[in-house]
């Protein structure tokens, strides 16, 4: 008995230590943005989506890992303007032929690992999940005190989001789209 009651102390010591050493911050969803970027060769389209919820994690002033779900059903085109074909796009972005958030309505990252490579700028190391597929990404995110930010480029196809790549149909012309989209992010806590 004396055993299993020693056990028990040190593996909640352990834990405590453990989530001493680590510092969470969560991102405030109503000041975090996402702001998006999708081209095709005739030009690009732009938009933003928004954070369910997400943090950060640090031991120290280092960044250790985070988490972030974004709510897909938030997204929103807003370089065209109502009844000019901003309805129509949005429609089909929601569609199996691109996020299909029907099925997968909200996207995620979880980072990994984070390594200082400048002042303030950090290699982050994480996985990306779009539309139910987990992959790793790697990126560079600036962090300074309560705001953090980055600029991921996404290759959509990884995700089995093909319509109109270059890379799987022939014969697309001035309708193909870049297989590349960009999402510019700031989190603030």
């Amino acid at each position: 008995m004396k055993t299993i009651v020693t056990s028990i102390i040190l593996v909640t010591a352990t834990l405590f230590t453990t989530t001493a050493d680590a510092q969470r911050k969560d991102i405030d969803t109503s000041e975090s943005t996402i702001e998006w970027t999708g081209k095709k060769i005739t030009g690009s389209h732009n938009g933003t989506l928004n954070f369910s919820n997400g943090f950060l994690e640090f031991k120290g002033d280092a960044l250790v890992g985070g988490e972030f779900t974004v709510d897909m059903t938030s997204l929103v085109v807003t370089d065209l303007e109502a009844g000019e074909g901003k309805e129509k796009l949005e429609g089909h972005l929601s569609s199996d032929d691109f996020f299909g958030i029907k099925n997968h309505n909200t996207a995620m990252l979880t980072i990994k690992s984070a390594t200082m490579s400048d002042d303030d700028t950090y290699e982050v190391v994480g996985d990306l999940t779009i539309k139910g597929k987990t992959l790793p990404i790697t990126f560079d995110m600036y962090v300074d005190e309560d705001i953090a930010t980055t600029t991921l480029d996404v290759d959509r196809t990884k995700y089995d989001i093909k319509y109109g790549s270059g890379s799987f149909f022939d014969n697309l012309g001035d309708k193909a789209i870049s297989d590349d989209f960009t999402l510019d992010v700031t989190l603030k806590m």
